[in-house]
Order: structure tokens, then C-alpha cells, then sequence
């Protein structure tokens, strides 16, 4: 599984399906990038804001899932300031650290930048925090849910 493509097929379908791509896994620090196409777009052809909201709770839990020890964790609160667009064809690009993580309670933090294709600036379009529940017992019919993860990690 080398790809980022196939990295974020099998550990979150729905940000593959708007086509984005995990580049790094682990407790401390979660990155990906995607492409702003039609897909992901509102009506004005500018990145749909929950589209934003998906990409900070997925990297956020993934992040919180790795550093709770593989624990099951869920998003409790979502805070997200859209601070600039990016428009159809843009590059965003995404990462993820905590804030604090706690054994019972994580926050994390989710920032996304824009820039062209072939270019080196960027700029903020959105700043988010994530807080999550951790350490949840994992029903019987998810305990292999942490396996592509670990796979992919390599923790």
C-alpha cells in the first residue's frame, strides 16, 4: 500500500471519494492535500465548506485514534473559521497536531492552506479545533477497525 491514494482508501472512504490524499500518519502529526474539483465544490465553484469540516474531524481522529494508543474516539465538539476560498483547481492542503492529549479528553488542531499548482505559497483558508472523546470501549462488531491504521502507520 504505497500510494497516498490507496493510504486514504482504506482508512477513510469518504475523503477518498472527494479525491483527497494522506501523506502523513501519526500520533503527533496527520498531513494530506486535495485537489479543489468539481466534486468539492459549491455552486460558486469554491471549496464546499464541509468539505473543510470533514478533512479537520477525519485527521483529527485519526490522529487521536494513533495517540490514545489505537483507543476508539469520538468527535464531540467542531469549531471551524473559513478564512479565505479556494477556488476550482486550487491545491488545499491539510495537517493536523494536538493541542492537548489527554487520556480522556484530546484536542486537536486543523489548519488548511491553499496554493496554485506549481507553487510554494501558500495561503490559510481555514483554522479549526477538534475535540474528541477518548479511550471509549470498541463494540465487538469494530475490533478490527484500527487494523488498516496500524498497517498504514506502522506505530
Amino acid at each position: 500500500m504505497d500510494s497516498a491514494s490507496s493510504k486514504t482508501k482504506a482508512l477513510d472512504p469518504p475523503l477518498h471519494a472527494l479525491g483527497f490524499e494522506i501523506d502523513e500518519l501519526s500520533p503527533t502529526r496527520v498531513t494530506g492535500r486535495l485537489p479543489v474539483s468539481p466534486i468539492c465544490c459549491q455552486p460558486f465553484k469554491v471549496l464546499h465548506g464541509g468539505v473543510s469540516a470533514l478533512i479537520a474531524e477525519s485527521l483529527a481522529s485519526m490522529g487521536a485514534h494513533m495517540a490514545s494508543g489505537f483507543q476508539r474516539v469520538a468527535g464531540i465538539q467542531l469549531s471551524i473559521n473559513h478564512v479565505k476560498s479556494a477556488d476550482l483547481g486550487d491545491l488545499v492542503f491539510a495537517e493536523a497536531s494536538p493541542v492537548s492529549a489527554g487520556k480522556t479528553i484530546q484536542v486537536w488542531e486543523v489548519k488548511l492552506w491553499k496554493s496554485k499548482e506549481g507553487s510554494e505559497d501558500r495561503t490559510l483558508i481555514a483554522s479549526s479545533r477538534v475535540t474528541l472523546l477518548c479511550n471509549l470501549p470498541v463494540p465487538d462488531h469494530a475490533k478490527d477497525a484500527s487494523d488498516p491504521l496500524k498497517l498504514i502507520s506502522k506505530l
